[in-house]
């Protein structure tokens, strides 16, 4: 069996399905069919789809959902949220509902500054580079305006350019660090695009200017490239309430005894990397989502966040808690370069109907609702994990998959959900019950 080729993206997608069904599955024609049936009906729809990437051959289907009730600075949102994990979206919406008769989530946007770096190195006399960077700074500035013109004119643009020596972190080593304002747009292209003629201008300045003697003007631009870690591009998001008003859980738990215990955990994932890993991806189990719905990059989000989260050199919660003259206080602080102009923000057509659900906000807006999202889904852990435990409500919902799993009629579907309604749910459970359902049936069956 052939299993390489050449010239596969010049293929049409047809083709390309045709290769793939041929020489890799045991079926082709059902797989062929089955993979052509997630294609979009809509023709122009689906070609916006396949522009997205390259050597499409079909669609990769994931839930929308909403998690409605988010009261985020007075204002209630339905914030749609793209996941495939059990539980998200309920966790996410239980705890919205929660937080929305006891005053909300309150969000604040502390600074959009974004990064971007010019590596290069240089073995020149680093004092005279010093002595001459407020006249490169101005060339580098000047050589831009071309990109910068329609940025400025909403208010965005370059903010600062610093030269730092990086020596004692390489031999040589040197890098422009650039600051940004971009606005509501992410601004990588925009940030990318400035950055590479920051390269092309500097080599140029050096290579030409009368003050560098010929022995320094070699210099060598390693790469141009934005910095997905943002710490000044940050929302803190809080809930607070008196700890009388926090209600009683289960096992008779009081207000006072829940505050206590859900601080304890929030202070374990601040000081226990372990815990922290899985606390923060509980985070970014709704911040994710929404981040998806939206058609922005989770990708540099994620990397951004756990970047921040080492910020002091240990792994951290990017959570907090407190309780001081009987308030409770819970909120994150979040880096989060977003955007809702341009990108795939207005391409995508489930993006654009994300951001019209949620009322157009501007990236500003949408950070707090993406963090408030991320603390949602935060606080719904907690609450399970130092109450009832993590398993009882995650497998509920998980329980669905489980009968799906196992082939189940939508009549054992019915069954099987009453059953667990007040059991633990567990795979070997399920299906332990399946089968004692399916053995009764067939001893009926051969009784008549």
């Amino acid at each position: 069996m052939k299993k390489s080729i050449s010239g596969f993206s010049k293929l049409s997608k047809r083709k390309k399905l045709r290769w793939i069904v041929e020489n890799f599955f045991k079926d082709p024609e059902s797989v062929m069919r089955e993979l052509q049936s997630y294609w979009h009906s809509n023709e122009d729809q689906q070609k916006i789809l396949d522009g997205f990437s390259e050597n499409t051959i079909s669609n990769y289907y994931l839930p929308y959902g909403v998690a409605p009730n988010f009261v985020i600075n007075g204002k209630t949102y339905c914030v749609p949220m793209v996941t495939e994990e059990s539980s998200v979206v309920a966790a996410a919406s239980s705890a919205a509902k929660y937080w929305s008769v006891r005053g909300g989530f309150k969000a604040t946007v502390l600074s959009t500054k974004k990064v971007g770096q010019v590596h290069f190195t240089w073995s020149g006399n680093y004092q005279r580079l010093q002595q001459l960077f407020g006249e490169l700074k101005e060339r580098l500035c000047k050589d831009v305006e071309h990109i910068t013109h329609n940025m400025q004119k909403r208010g965005g643009g370059i903010l600062d350019v610093t030269l730092l020596d990086m020596r004692h972190l390489d031999d040589d080593y040197y890098q422009l660090k650039v600051d940004f304002e971009t606005c509501d747009s992410m601004g990588a292209n925009f940030i990318n695009s400035v950055l590479e003629s920051f390269g092309h201008s500097l080599k140029d300045f050096l290579e030409n200017h009368p003050d560098i003697p010929e022995n320094e003007k070699d210099l060598e631009v390693v790469m141009a490239i934005l910095s997905n870690y943002t710490p000044e591009c940050l929302v803190r998001c809080s809930v607070t309430c008196p700890v009388s008003e926090l209600g009683n859980f289960s096992d008779d738990m009081d207000a006072e005894a829940f505050a206590e215990k859900f601080c304890r955990a929030i202070k374990i994932a601040r000081v226990d990397a372990y815990r922290a890993a899985t606390h923060n991806k509980g985070i970014f189990n709704g911040v994710d989502a929404v981040v998806m719905a939206t058609a922005n990059d989770f990708r540099a989000v994620e990397a951004c966040g756990h970047t921040y989260a080492a910020k002091d050199g240990q792994y951290r919660s990017l959570s907090y808690s407190s309780v001081e003259n009987g308030v409770f206080k819970f909120w994150l602080d979040l880096p989060l370069a977003l955007g809702t102009v341009g990108g795939l923000t207005k391409l995508h057509p489930m993006a654009r109907r994300s951001l019209e659900l949620l009322d157009n906000p501007s990236a500003q807006e949408l950070m707090k609702i993406v963090a408030a999202t991320g603390l949602a889904q935060n606080f719904a852990a907690i609450k399970s994990l130092v109450t009832t435990g993590i398993q009882q409500g995650h497998m509920k919902m998980h329980l669905l998959n489980i009968l799906n799993h196992l082939g189940a009629t939508e009549e054992e579907k019915k069954v099987s959900t009453i059953y667990f309604a007040d059991k633990v749910v567990s795979f070997t459970a399920v299906q332990h019950y399946l089968d004692g359902l399916r053995t009764k049936e067939k001893s009926i069956s051969s009784s008549k």
